[in-house]
């Protein structure tokens, strides 16, 4: 049975042109399964409104673009029966490669049909959808930082990192995880869905978009010639190995901080205050993902 697949395209994240990704849906998506109808998302917001417009005339609503453009489109159609498809296109694409959706545009549109179909998790941070990691502490304020920058891509993010680690200061924060209050000082506090930041970046190498929970990892401040280690510790898989990274799991978690500040969800920062609500909204997403997903 034909479904109808509507493409929404944002044209600048990545910092990669699409100007060829119409030719290649007409090219390479499977005509006898989908009829495409493509649109190309324009200013912040855009696409998140084109998707909860969609939701009830399109059977599979298709994000191009990096993990921004995934959060949009994905919170315009959570908890409806509208599926999700992504073509990944950013510069870190956490989701995509969590949910083994091939990086190569052509291989991820014929994705589209052979992948297969089947429900996350999602979370949301006071009130907002976010569905592979949100966060506070230095890696929100480096997509504050990043936010304002010309030059996007891996390399760009890297260095927004390197002249900002040494300056930035631990903070502190009361936790309350299902009812049990915490208090840890910590660089970074990440909220995992998945378990990557991006570029195959594991942070805690077995969350699970399925289990029912957010992995809370609480980053502590690390010398600064062990970054080449951490750095290679989550591309290994190992970051949860080192006493510089603490993983609880939990499905409502509140936080205060000592002071307002930055934080994101799915790597777009927001300034927000100094107290936070987290919580796991089980099954609420359907999705096609790449045949390797487990």
């Amino acid at each position: 049975m034909e479904r109808k697949a509507l493409f929404i395209i944002n044209p600048i994240s990545g910092g990669k042109k699409k100007d060829g990704v119409p030719e290649l849906i007409e090219k390479h998506l499977d005509a006898n399964l989908f009829k495409a109808t493509i649109v190309f998302s324009d200013g912040i917001s855009h696409a998140r409104q084109i998707a909860k417009e969609a939701v009830g005339k399109f059977d599979v609503i298709v994000a191009v673009g990096g993990d921004g453009t995934v959060n949009e489109v994905a919170s315009g159609i959570v908890g409806s029966d509208t599926t999700l498809g992504i073509v990944p296109f950013g510069s870190g694409n956490g989701l995509a490669r969590f949910l083994k959706i091939p990086m190569d545009t052509k291989k991820a549109i014929e994705t589209l049909g052979t992948g297969s179909q089947t429900t996350i998790d999602s979370g949301r941070l006071n009130g907002q959808p976010f569905f592979n990691m949100a966060g506070m502490g230095f890696d929100a304020h480096i997509s504050e930082v990043f936010s304002h920058t010309t030059k996007r891509g891996f390399i760009s993010y890297i260095k927004s990192s390197l002249a900002e680690i040494s300056t930035y200061k631990e903070q502190h924060y009361r936790l309350e995880i299902d009812g049990k209050t915490v208090e840890r000082e910590a660089f970074m506090l990440s909220f995992a869905n998945s378990s990557q930041y991006g570029n195959d970046a594991h942070i805690s190498p077995n969350a699970s978009v399925q289990d029912g929970l957010l992995d809370i990892c609480v980053i502590r401040k690390f010398p600064l010639w062990r970054f080449p280690e951490m750095g290679i510790r989550m591309l290994t898989k190992t970051s949860d190995k080192t006493k510089y990274v603490e993983i609880m799991r939990g499905q409502r978690i509140i936080v205060k901080r000592a002071k307002p500040g930055p934080l994101h969800l799915d790597g777009e920062p927001q300034m927000a205050g100094t107290d936070a609500e987290i919580v796991l909204v089980p099954n609420s997403l359907k999705v096609i993902v790449g045949g390797d997903f487990k």
